[in-house]
């Protein structure tokens, strides 16, 4: 086990020597600030690391991760990240990208307690439950998960555009765009949802907030 740690620096140094033999500057220039143009709110799932999947490097994507990638409105850390990529980095995309296989998904959809992660769950049974015939048609559990995995990714993107942090970026004028994205870990491929919101007229009357322009 203390090898299995111990291995993690010969390979930082190995990636070191490597990045830096083909690009000399790239550590000057990455200590040189950000400025990513995404905000990646994936799964905390090991499977599915955003940079290597979307071939991008360090610095490209700015990232949140967590079980099942929710956005959940009395979640202090995502909303943090959120209002400081929109506020302060500037970024032009927010991404939710969910994965086939998910384990959060799965285990919201059985009813057995698994401990303090229960009341996390407890927000991806919602989505089961807004969608709940739908979800029930499908016979074969494997499709109803991945079927799950889709719908709560796309009511997670709903829920950002929902957020006071991206209506008043897009009352600003502020370009910013939401998209739903799910990986599907047996092939590699990145699919796109099509879920993609860039305004508030996506948003139902009842959570659009007036506007808070700011001088």
């Amino acid at each position: 086990m203390i090898q299995s740690y111990k291995q993690l620096f010969e390979n930082n140094k190995k990636w070191v020597a490597e990045t830096t033999q083909a690009d000399p500057d790239f550590f000057t220039n990455l200590a040189n600030g950000q400025s990513p143009k995404f905000l990646w709110i994936g799964c905390s799932d090991s499977r599915v690391p955003a940079n290597e999947i979307t071939g991008t490097q360090p610095g490209d994507i700015f990232v949140h991760r967590n079980i099942a990638n929710m956005v959940i409105h009395t979640d202090i850390s995502m909303l943090s990240v959120l209002d400081y990529s929109v506020n302060v980095l500037g970024v032009k995309h927010i991404i939710v990208c969910g994965h086939y296989g998910c384990g959060g998904v799965n285990a919201a959809m059985g009813n057995k307690q698994v401990g303090l992660i229960d009341n996390w769950l407890r927000h991806i049974k919602d989505v089961y439950r807004f969608h709940e015939q739908e979800l029930n048609a499908i016979s074969d559990p494997h499709k109803r998960s991945d079927r799950l995995v889709e719908l709560n990714v796309q009511e997670q993107v709903r829920d950002l555009a929902k957020t006071s942090i991206v209506q008043n970026a897009w009352s600003n004028g502020q370009f910013i765009q939401v998209h739903g994205l799910v990986y599907d870990i047996k092939n590699g491929i990145l699919n796109d949802l099509n879920v993609t919101v860039d305004d508030n007229t996506d948003v139902e009357d009842v959570y659009r907030l007036e506007a808070n322009l700011v001088a």
